[in-house]
């Protein structure tokens, strides 16, 4: 029987990005997403119903959710469901449902969810609308910033 695992969500980060780096240097981040629906109950009144998501982020698209994303931010992920499953100090078995990010999107303008309309000091700003995934084999990342359609400074 075949077999389909694929999720795609938008929504808010619920807190900024944890990053560690695993012994084999990979950037892993976890972060939580709130995603809301808005639907009408019985009586015709609108009610809003919140999904709090968990997220694992790998590679490169770690590093640039710890570098331009935080609290609030809005953002498109798409994924897969892993179950992850671990015996807790007391004993019983532990399970979570978690989203492995395979490609992230930015959404929203410069600084959204920072409380801020520009990039910190000595930090490019995000474009808006930008789109991650894993990363690609050479560092080229396009021609530099005052070659850039628009005159706008890509970070990447």
């Amino acid at each position: 029987m075949a077999s389909f695992n694929r999720v795609i969500l938008v929504g808010n980060l619920t807190r900024d990005p944890e990053i560690r780096y695993i012994p084999s240097g990979s950037a892993v981040a976890d972060v939580g997403l709130a995603v809301n629906d808005r639907r009408k109950n019985a009586n015709g009144e609108w009610i809003e119903d919140t999904t709090f998501v968990d997220v694992v982020l790998w590679g490169r698209t770690a590093e640039v959710a710890g570098e331009y994303l935080s609290k609030g931010s809005p953002v498109l992920i798409e994924g897969r469901l892993k179950l992850d499953s671990w015996e807790g100090q007391d004993g019983q078995k532990r399970t979570k449902m978690r989203v492995v990010c395979e490609r992230m999107q930015m959404l929203g303008s410069k600084g959204e969810g920072r409380g801020q309309t520009a990039a910190p000091a000595g930090k490019p700003a995000a474009r808006q609308d930008s789109e991650y995934s894993q990363p690609a084999p050479s560092e080229d990342f396009g021609p530099p910033p005052s070659e850039s359609p628009g005159g706008e400074d890509i970070p990447f």
